[in-house]
């Protein structure tokens, strides 16, 4: 009914304002006279509403309350300083130092299962002690996490409602949305309670925001404000095209640029929760940069576009369909990619299992390329081990460099696939006062190659007399230090 009265409207605009092209004298044509106006026959007809399409969505839409404990200080840090103990004595409070406080967050969610499932923003429920879901009914029940998945910025919750099908938003194909397509957001900013917005799609495949580790949004108008977070974005036709992420705000509130993870990725990740299994993201293998006008120009493209490949790992799928250093990837399915976040959500959203089709530029020439999509392997296994003793590394927890490790701590391809990863770094261990970060490959020790987690730890057992010689690559770097024995 939208689409015939929009339809409607733009005939009657059209037909009042139509004239003859042609040479810089065309005058106005003559325009039939217009039909008579057949009186509404309903109040769709009269005004233009979205209410039919909020009335079916809205009551999938919920809200979510968290609740947290932390534990703070009580008194002054300046109470376990012995300057102050030394002066002030006993006169200074004896007691807890510690005290307990309720950190309560609000956000939205949307049920994509009629028994109880709901996806919402991993950062509105994370670190949460009780988590509480408000339907659009007002009911409420406590919810429970069953995946979360930091990298997208995406959680699944599951309810219990009994016997009771509940309703939900099925998914729209977020890559048939078109900047201007209208879209409604749904949510509870500030906690005032269930609102709906209305914009237009400003963009698609907004990569380079920084928000989560797959940088591919879609970008609306529509006012989105804090407790937005988790919130479905619709589409006319009453499906989820996506789910409210973030704003670009300087003052915190709405400026009409806000951004939400496309139903595609929501698709993915709902799907390896309710089949009980680990996220497994496919492994494509390959490193790369945006395509810009320079590197355009210097290999005669009629314009930039594209991933430049400069990386490719040895036993890889890209390797294996035959990508080499210097190819520009297009496309993946047809769909066009324009840097490597652009590549990295595409090829993330495929099925494992199924077959990719890649437009590959080599010397000038674009040809398609079946790729297998597959699982990264775990080889060698990762070995997770924490180091402890005398020696620089104490505190540092580190593991075998693997495809499927890599992909998972997010380091980049690298060519010559060896050393051990720091995972993480206890505060004020001697590991993070020599500065080791997580995400940094150790590849030498006092001389010696270390392709595996063994080889550190026998080196490690052998202090040298005087100074310890690290490499550590880090990023597209590779650092030498040495660090003083004793």
């Amino acid at each position: 009914m939208i689409r015939k009265v929009l339809l409607a409207v733009l005939g009657t605009v059209l037909g009042a304002g139509l004239f003859v092209a042609g040479s810089a004298g065309a005058q106005p044509a003559i325009a039939p006279a217009p039909a008579p106006a057949a009186v509404p026959q309903s109040r769709e007809q009269v005004a233009l509403s979205f209410a039919p399409v909020v009335r079916q969505t809205a009551p999938a839409v919920v809200n979510i309350f968290t609740r947290r404990v932390v534990r703070e200080r009580a008194v002054s840090p300046l109470i376990d300083d012995p300057f102050f103990r030394r002066f002030f004595g006993d006169a200074l409070p004896q007691g807890p130092r510690e005290r307990e406080r309720v950190q309560n967050s609000l956000g939205s969610g949307v049920i994509v299962s009629p028994d109880g499932l709901i996806v919402t923003n991993d950062h509105v429920i994370k670190g949460a002690d009780e988590i509480q879901v408000v339907l659009n009914d007002r009911r409420e029940f406590d919810a429970r996490l069953v995946a979360a998945d930091p990298r997208t910025d995406l959680a699944i919750l599951r309810i219990d409602p009994g016997s009771e099908r509940l309703p939900t938003l099925p998914f729209a194909d977020s890559d048939a949305l078109e900047v201007g397509d209208l879209v409604l957001a749904i949510g509870n900013p500030f906690g005032v309670g269930q609102t709906v917005t209305m914009g237009i799609v400003s963009a698609v495949a907004r990569t380079g925001t920084g928000i989560s580790d797959y940088n591919f949004f879609i970008q609306t108008d529509a006012a989105i404000n804090p407790g937005n977070s988790g919130g479905a974005l619709v589409t006319v036709d009453g499906r989820l095209a996506g789910i409210n992420t973030a704003i670009f705000s300087r003052s915190g509130g709405s400026i009409g640029i806000g951004f939400a993870i496309p139903a595609s990725m929501v698709r993915t990740v709902v799907a390896a929760a309710t089949t009980g299994g680990r996220l497994v993201r496919p492994w494509l293998g390959i490193a790369g940069q945006p395509v810009t006008s320079d590197i355009a120009q210097s290999l005669g493209l009629p314009r930039p576009a594209g991933v430049l490949v400069n990386g490719v790992d040895p036993g890889s799928p890209a390797e294996r369909a035959g990508l080499r250093r210097g190819d520009i990837v297009t496309a993946v399915q047809g769909r066009s990619v324009d840097d490597p976040d652009a590549l990295r959500y595409r090829f993330a959203t495929l099925p494992i299992g199924s077959q990719a089709a890649l437009s590959v530029t080599r010397e000038g020439r674009t040809r398609e390329v079946a790729l297998a999509v597959a699982a990264p392997p775990e080889d060698p296994p990762r070995e997770t081990t924490p180091i402890q003793g005398r020696n620089p590394f104490a505190g540092a927890q580190v593991a075998n460099l693997s495809p499927a490790l890599l992909e998972e701590v997010r380091l980049p391809t690298l060519t010559a696939r060896q050393g051990v990863v720091v995972l993480d770094v206890a505060q004020a261990s001697p590991a993070a006062r020599i500065g080791l970060r997580p995400g940094d490959v150790v590849l030498r020790l006092n001389g010696r190659d270390v392709r595996r987690v063994r080889d550190l730890v026998d080196a490690l057992r052998q202090p040298p007399a005087q100074a310890w010689q690290v490499q550590v690559r880090r990023g597209d770097q590779t650092l030498n230090t040495n660090i003083p024995a004793g």
